[in-house]
């Protein structure tokens, strides 16, 4: 399945809901959506996002899961029942994540505060550490563990899984990623 940039721009502005079940216990919070993720409607879908490939190396789930063309039942449920959940620090579709303002991404990191009082996730995981920084104005914040909590939640900072993140590879995702999925009891020690 393929799109036309036509019909990706199409989906500008968009919004993709949250997936996150009733018992989420990893919460992974992207940028904001892509305009592939838009017209799936399925999150970290573009071709050549790392996310998934990612999340089957760290061993947060046990199969692969290939969203491009939309989100399966099978791998919503998938990962719902291994307590991973998804949103986004702004709601909005863009092109790419620079699009996005400085006053975007602080907005966002109030509206997560609310999503996080209301799933009550064991662990929060940013994907992107330059969008971290600008929304909660942490400018020498650093990838991995913050030493704060966030909304009375572990809070781990995790290299984005875009391919434009090119200092990262799906290994090195894979480990901080499985990281964050250790303290939030997805994945033993």
């Amino acid at each position: 399945m393929g799109f036309s940039r036509a019909e990706l721009e199409a989906f500008r502005n968009a919004e993709v809901p949250d997936l996150i079940g009733p018992e989420c216990r990893l919460l992974f919070v992207g940028i904001n959506p892509g305009l592939w993720t838009a017209a799936t409607g399925a999150h970290f879908a573009r071709p050549g996002n790392r996310f998934y490939p990612a999340l089957l190396r760290a061993g947060i789930v046990d199969r692969r899961i290939d969203p491009s063309a939309g989100m399966s039942t099978a791998d919503r449920d998938l990962l719902v029942s291994r307590g991973v959940g998804i949103t986004n620090l702004v709601r909005r579709a863009t092109a790419r994540a620079d699009e996005l303002t400085a006053d975007e991404l602080r907005s966002g990191g109030t509206d997560l505060r609310e999503t996080v009082a209301r799933v009550r996730p064991n662990v929060i995981a940013v994907a992107g550490i330059t969008a971290y920084r600008k929304a909660f104005g942490m400018r020498t914040a650093v990838t991995g563990r913050q030493p704060e909590e966030f909304a009375e939640t572990p809070l781990w900072v995790v290299p984005n899984p875009s391919g434009l993140n090119a200092h990262d590879t799906v290994d090195s995702l894979a480990q901080a990623y499985r990281a964050a999925a250790v303290e939030a009891g997805v994945v033993p020690s």
